[in-house]
């Protein structure tokens, strides 16, 4: 789900990969905005406040949004670099960018209950999960080959609308690929629309906890992923040596 790229990705990768991190990204995205009334998982909304901020004379709170722009290019440059330089192949490429995602939401949860409206802790929080979604998202792009993108809907219903007037225009014997890419895109909106629903009602019972449940569902699906690999490989160790034995003459 997290380490295979390129040829070895399939299909049933990226719909693990929507499920478990768009569902992650909804959660982030309605408990941020319960909790400090910014939205963390996209800056097109940011960019349009930082013109007004600029435009009113407000150059306090424009430096603030500037700010969380920057901070999600950081995240997503960060994450980038550790694919980079580490090997998009490798475990420890897509590890880094995850362990830094759950420390930023584990530090949220334990302190976010000192926040108070000031505009320095706004600041602090808000900036830290927007640096966090920045680094989901590229790493989630790259993983999939940019097919999968899971902190922002706007590209995800263009591209269904395009596949949906696809669909109806080509041939029923050549649609295979096209109902697979709508599923997949409907995937993505529903686990993050529902993951916003979740992360609404969890911040309502548990407040600033509830940002430990989208950091466990990180931590399961590293491990998840990891352990996995380790298992069929030595699932397959285990076939090509039992294979071995039976070709031996007794």
């Amino acid at each position: 789900m997290l380490r295979h790229i390129g040829r070895k990705r399939n299909y049933r990768h990226n719909l693990r990969l929507a499920v478990l991190l768009c569902f992650t990204a909804g959660m982030v995205n309605a408990t941020g905005l319960f909790a400090f009334s910014v939205l963390t998982t996209n800056v097109t909304g940011h960019a349009a406040l930082l013109a007004q901020k600029l435009v009113t004379g407000d150059l306090r709170s424009a430096r603030m949004v500037a700010l969380w722009l920057l901070l999600f290019l950081a995240g997503a440059f960060f994450s980038s670099f550790c694919t980079g330089k580490i090997g998009q192949n490798k475990r420890f490429g897509y590890a880094i960018p995850i362990i830094s995602e759950i420390t930023i939401l584990a530090l949220v949860g334990s302190f976010g209950y000192t926040f108070d409206r000031s505009i320095i802790k706004t600041e602090y929080f808000a900036g830290s999960l927007l640096f966090a979604m920045g680094m989901q998202n590229a790493l989630v792009s790259t993983i999939s080959g940019y097919v999968v993108r899971t902190t922002h809907l706007t590209g995800m219903f263009t591209d269904l609308g395009i596949d949906l007037y696809t669909l109806i225009s080509t041939s029923p014997n050549s649609t295979g690929s096209i109902k697979k890419k709508i599923i997949l895109r409907l995937v993505i909106i529903f686990f993050f629309l529902t993951g916003c629903i979740v992360g609404g009602y969890s911040f309502l019972k548990l407040k600033y906890f509830s940002f430990y449940i989208p950091a466990a569902i990180l931590v399961i699906a590293m491990f998840y992923d990891a352990f996995r690999i380790r298992f069929s490989k030595m699932v397959h160790r285990i076939k090509i040596r039992e294979r071995k034995n039976s070709l031996e003459p007794r």
